[in-house]
Parts: structure tokens; sequence; C-alpha cells
């Protein structure tokens, strides 16, 4: 086949898995995790059983599917974050948690605690959890040669301090809440 056959039809295909992705995410927000069935998807995306079928075997997998363009999407807005220009290591550390913490508001607001059970057992959301520490112990090594974070507790502890005090973001009541966390969390991490 011609390469631009080839490019034509992987474009269809990358079309109709997100639409397929899409249509669920939709239909599980709107009717919950356990109302949702595959005949439902196919009419929703437009497209017929045996095509769904052909992409996903299961309503797990889509989901699945959907939760790794989510991780990947958020890591990516963290990532944009931290290479902001301008401000200190401090400043950038800030807005990185910051950032994470209204991720976490908005997450855990937007979907019910069945579909998180389901889509975080898997190795993507390890592998994921592994990059964030990454990203904040490197801020946070900045931010200490910078003499803006604490010494009298290493980086690796200071990394989970932060991860699992913003977590905490998704069970915040408002948005001025997870401002007061995270004012929090960095009050903890401060060398004053």
């Amino acid at each position: 086949m011609p390469k631009l056959w080839n490019e034509t039809i992987e474009a269809h295909r990358q079309d109709v898995r997100h639409a397929i992705v899409e249509a669920t995410a939709e239909l599980v927000n709107e009717h919950g995790l356990m109302s949702v069935t595959m005949s439902q998807i196919a009419e929703h995306s437009g497209i017929g059983r045996a095509t769904l079928y052909k992409y996903f075997p299961d309503i797990e997998s889509i989901l699945s599917a959907w939760h790794h363009q989510q991780i990947a999407h958020h890591l990516g807005q963290l990532g944009e974050i931290r290479d902001q220009s301008g401000g200190s290591a401090w400043e950038r550390l800030a807005r990185v948690l910051e950032g994470f913490a209204f991720i976490s508001y908005e997450s855990r607001r937007r979907h019910d605690g069945e579909l998180a059970a389901l889509l975080h057992r898997d190795q993507q959301v390890s592998d994921a959890e592994g990059e964030l520490r990454t990203m904040i112990k490197g801020l946070l090594a900045d931010a200490t040669l910078t003499g803006e974070v604490r010494t009298d507790v290493g980086l690796d502890e200071l990394t989970v301090f932060c991860l699992h005090s913003l977590a905490a973001a998704g069970s915040m009541p408002s948005k001025a809440a997870v401002h007061r966390l995270v004012k929090v969390t960095l009050s903890g991490l401060s060398q004053s």
C-alpha cells in the first residue's frame, strides 16, 4: 500500500478510537460506571458493535485507554508549569505543587470512587507516580541549593510529604481550601 493510504487508514483508526474513548467517558460521567453497556458506547460513538469490539474487548479496556490519556495530559501540564520561564526554584516548586493539587481536586470532583478504584490499579499509574515523584524531587533539590527548602529532612521524605499532603486536595470542599492546603504544604517545606 502507498504510504499516504497507510497514513489515512491509521488516522481513521485513531479517530474511531478517540470517538469510542470520549463516548465512554461521557456515558460513565452521565450514568455511572455500572450502568454503561458496550451497545450504548457503540451507539453514542456512532459505530457498530462489531467495529467497537475490533478496537476494545470490554468497557474496562476503554476506560483504561481514557485514563492513560488523562495521565499523560496531567503530566504534560505539570511539565509545562515546571518549564515556564521566570521565577526562583522555590516559585517553580510552588507552581508545580499548586498545579498537582488542583489536578487532584478537579479529578476527584469529576469521577466517583468506583471509577477511581478500577483505574488506579494498573502499571501506568505507578509509572506516572514515579515520573511525578522525580519531577517534584528535582524541584525540591533545586530549591534546596538556593537555601529555600529545609535540609533537616531528606528529599525522598519531602517528596512523599508533598505527594500525600496534596493528594488530599481531592477531598477539599473548595478551591480556596486547596490554596490553603498548598500554603500549608509549602510552609512545611520552607527553610525559614
